[in-house]
């Protein structure tokens, strides 16, 4: 147990920091959870408003530092990704099938090798 003024202090705030982040955390899960469940059930108006909602809960969580700007920079890339797909008929890619094609889709033609130019011949003193 802590000794310290301080540290008690601490430990005290900690304690309310924790209960209000765990509310948020859970927050999150559960817009999370709505959005897929839209997806899933191919509601489109529904996915597309629960996904608004879930990326301003996740910027809020990572403005206040309860979760890391990358981790819900991630999220809401991922949801947006999922919902996207919904809206071009293709579906979440949940079958091995489904993620293939949604690879080759984005991956890009390569471009034909370009000849290397002939040096320009030496000059001559």
């Amino acid at each position: 147990m802590a000794t310290h003024k301080s540290a008690v202090k601490r430990t005290r705030q900690a304690l309310v920091h924790r209960e209000r982040n765990r509310t948020v955390i859970s927050a999150l899960k559960t817009i999370t959870k709505k959005v897929l469940t839209a997806i899933e059930n191919s509601n489109l108006e529904d996915a597309k408003k629960t996904l608004r909602l879930a990326a301003s809960t996740f910027a809020k969580a990572a403005e206040k530092g309860i979760i890391h700007k990358n981790n819900a920079a991630r999220n809401i890339s991922r949801l947006t990704l999922k919902v996207n797909n919904l809206v071009k008929g293709l579906g979440a890619p949940s079958t091995e099938e489904g993620a293939k094609k949604a690879v080759k889709a984005k991956t890009p033609k390569k471009a034909a090798a370009k000849k290397p130019k002939a040096k320009a011949a030496s000059k001559k003193k």
